[in-house]
């Protein structure tokens, strides 16, 4: 019988190791993140939201909600930048506060912005710039007005041409939050509450990114722009079908549809020129993608999935879909690579077990082939109002952070150091290091 080939193997003492860890190094991934190019991508953030509240009738004055300053981070910045740090993250959403920054056309005050990107720089910590944040500066009104997406681009320009270094942008978070709770809820800013008043937000949003993305690039030609955007779903728990809860889950789509040309539902696109979208602005969004290496920023809490029941009361049904199926229905509408942006609960003894729970979301997605860039805890600290969507101003602590207001961990920020020191090293893909993030320009994709 002829000799089998592993005993002659093993008298030659051969290294027939392979690599059982899905990566071309054999690595498995331990340790902190390493912040290298490949490295995926572990965040936290600052809570830096600034919608103003209020109709400006007597007795219901208009007011700015200021998370940063509400939450402390005015005064204890260098502290929550070392914190971060401490953790061994290496990358933060931040938001700089535009309401405070850009005065006017061609006007701005760089004195905070300066010194806290500055200080980031010199920690290591690698921003992913936030540029709107649920509002805008008191010259410009509101989402309501035509000239935003003109005056936020010569904004976006302003910041990348100051801060060449920084790759990384957010140009405007949750577009459709912003453009329902303002347009439609009538909760923010012009606080209207109507099919118009949404869709004119909306449009003037998603315009607003894509010149950003157009005025960043021109200085940072290699750009990543994350897009972070809400996973929202309602569940119809009723026999006969509810045309009204059908449209909400499709309209969720909607912003990222005219962000990235990508044709809408028909009835979707019904409701939007119903309700002011003119064909010139449809033709004019359907000309192509913005520029820059683009990722979609999931952002998933329990409570965006809810079940609508049969007399119309609305219950939690976090999990029923959950993140994981979410982010798979915006992969494959759009082609590109995701990212678990935001996410906690309001129960700090919970937020352990959905830490968990949620990064064992995007492993399964990992699995499942999905190109998963990068996972956030939001935020570094407890946060203020949020139980009331910032609608009403009564000061209650939100105990969602890593960190307490007082700059105390949570036990999640003590089970987030422990999710990185066992998965840290992971790539950002597996095989990931075929694929490092390069300085070469991002090209625009063809269809092949």
């Amino acid at each position: 019988m002829p000799e089998n080939f592993l005993k002659i193997l093993k008298r030659a003492d051969l290294d027939t190791s392979g690599d059982s860890y899905g990566g071309a190094s054999g690595q498995h991934g331990n340790g902190l993140p390493s912040g290298e190019p490949n490295n995926f991508m572990f965040a936290t953030g600052i809570e830096c939201s600034y919608p103003t509240i209020g109709s400006g009738r007597p007795g219901d004055d208009r007011f700015r909600r200021d998370q940063m300053a509400e939450c402390g981070h005015y005064e204890h910045w260098k502290k929550d930048f070392k914190l971060v740090q401490s953790l061994g993250l290496k990358y933060l959403r931040y938001g700089l506060p535009y309401h405070k920054v850009h005065l006017g056309p061609g006007k701005y005050d760089w004195e905070f912005a300066d010194a806290a990107l500055g200080e980031l720089k010199r920690l290591g910590i690698v921003p992913i710039l936030d540029l709107l944040h649920f509002g805008v500066p008191d010259w410009l009104g509101d989402f309501q007005n035509p000239a935003l997406p003109m005056h936020f681009a010569e904004y976006a320009g302003a910041v990348a041409r100051r801060y060449p270094w920084i790759r990384f942008f957010t140009p405007v978070n949750e577009i459709y939050v912003s453009a329902r709770m303002s347009g439609m809820d009538g909760l923010w800013n012009e606080r209207l509450k109507t099919p118009a008043g949404f869709v004119t937000a909306l449009k003037h949003l998603c315009a607003a990114s894509i010149l950003a993305c157009r005025a960043i690039v021109l200085t940072r030609p290699d750009a990543v722009i994350v897009q972070s955007e809400s996973a929202e779903y309602l569940h119809d728990v009723s026999a006969i079908p509810r045309p009204e809860i059908h449209l909400h889950n499709r309209l969720n789509c909607a912003s990222l549809d005219l962000l990235y040309a990508h044709a809408p539902d028909a009835d979707v696109l019904m409701y939007l020129m119903d309700a002011g979208l003119t064909r010139a602005e449809y033709d004019w969004f359907m000309l192509g993608e913005p520029p820059g290496h683009q990722i979609v920023g999931n952002d998933y809490y329990g409570r965006n999935e809810q079940m609508v029941m049969p007399g119309g009361e609305r219950l939690m049904a976090e999990d029923v879909l959950g993140w994981r199926e979410l982010a798979r229905r915006f992969y494959h509408r759009y082609h590109k690579p995701v990212m678990h942006t935001e996410t906690n609960t309001f129960d700090p003894e919970g937020n352990v077990g959905w830490l968990w729970k949620q990064w064992v979301n995007v492993l399964q997605l990992r699995k499942d082939g999905v190109p998963v860039m990068g996972f956030t805890w939001y935020s570094l600290t407890d946060q203020i109002d949020w139980d009331t969507g910032l609608a009403e101003r009564n000061g209650r602590v939100n105990p969602v952070g890593l960190y307490d207001l007082q700059r105390n961990p949570r036990p999640v920020g003590d089970a987030y150091r422990e999710l990185l020191k066992n998965f840290g090293q992971i790539s950002m893909l597996p095989h990931g290091e075929m694929f490092d993030l390069s300085a070469r320009p991002a090209n625009l994709k063809v269809e092949v």
